[in-house]
């Protein structure tokens, strides 16, 4: 990554700053909104930068971003940064519950109730075969650099299947909704919130029930994920320095069907994400406003 606006960039009265934007559609709503209100609000000028969840922290930690809008939960980083270093604020709870699972499309899951429970899984493993898949089920994941566990929950479970990544959301949508098309079957990993439960209807698969520490050892997991309130961190100078932007990205806090009206605009309507922004600002002042700093 180049150098990004350093996070003293405001108190020296240049009003920039720099966003982390994961690639998952959730994620790009919420920057989408925020940099909408900070450019047309409160006048700074906002860059964003793609990067992956875990190098994001990092990204953060140097000031090379001043601000994460959704974090899925990286207690290694949240040590080594917040705890640890004190490089990186916590900004408050987003207002979403993620929760990633495995899921089946409800078509199937209606033919085959019993497909809901992990431990009927290889009784389906021939009906979730992809040419991709080597002669086992497949289970489609989408970018390898997202939170997952599944590879060695499929082998501690002594699942016959293999984990396919389709390389990005976008991909995994696009396979998945090919699927829907043809009303074929399929296992994948999913999370939510996520939009496209609206289009395709889709049946979470019980895992082993997930309890405190049981993912410590990421090659011994045998549980299920966990649900998790998703969370903003803030680079620690910025965060003392930020002024404004700073206050509003901490009051910044809005709910699943928020994130999904939005979201839906950019991934299926095809807006831009500052369109979708803008259209979802100008309908829903009383939620915005209140996180605007207060004025002296």
């Amino acid at each position: 990554m180049t150098k990004q606006a350093s996070p003293y960039a405001n108190a020296q009265g240049s009003k920039t700053v720099t966003l982390s934007i994961q690639s998952w559609v959730g994620a790009q709503a919420n920057t989408a909104v925020v940099k909408y209100l900070l450019e047309h609000e409160l006048g700074y000028r906002v860059d964003t930068v793609q990067v992956d969840e875990v190098p994001a922290w990092d990204a953060l930690s140097q000031g090379r971003v001043d601000a994460i809008l959704e974090d899925w939960g990286h207690p290694e980083q949240e040590q080594r940064y917040v705890t640890d270093k004190k490089t990186i604020k916590p900004g408050g709870d987003l207002g979403v519950t993620g929760h990633i699972g495995w899921f089946v499309p409800t078509y199937f899951a209606k033919q085959h109730p019993d497909v809901t429970d992990w431990r009927n899984l290889n009784k389906y493993a021939d009906q979730l075969r992809t040419p991709e898949s080597g002669g086992k089920g497949q289970l489609m994941d989408g970018s390898p650099s997202y939170v997952t566990n599944d590879k060695a929950l499929v082998s501690n479970l002594n699942l016959d299947y293999q984990v396919i990544f389709a390389g990005s959301e976008a991909a995994q949508i696009t396979q998945m909704k090919q699927f829907a098309k043809e009303k074929k079957p399929f296992l994948t990993y999913w999370y939510k919130p996520q939009w496209l439960f609206e289009k395709i209807p889709m049946t979470e698969v019980k895992l082993p029930p997930y309890k405190e520490g049981c993912d410590a050892d990421p090659e011994k997991i045998k549980c299920g994920y966990p649900h998790t309130p998703l969370k903003k961190f803030l680079n620690a100078d910025f965060e003392k320095r930020g002024g404004d932007a700073a206050t509003l990205m901490k009051n910044f806090q809005w709910n699943t069907k928020a994130q999904n009206d939005v979201s839906l605009m950019i991934a299926e309507q095809k807006l831009s994400p500052e369109e979708a922004a803008a259209k979802w600002v100008k309908k829903n002042k009383q939620v915005w406003e209140k996180w605007l700093p207060k004025k002296k």
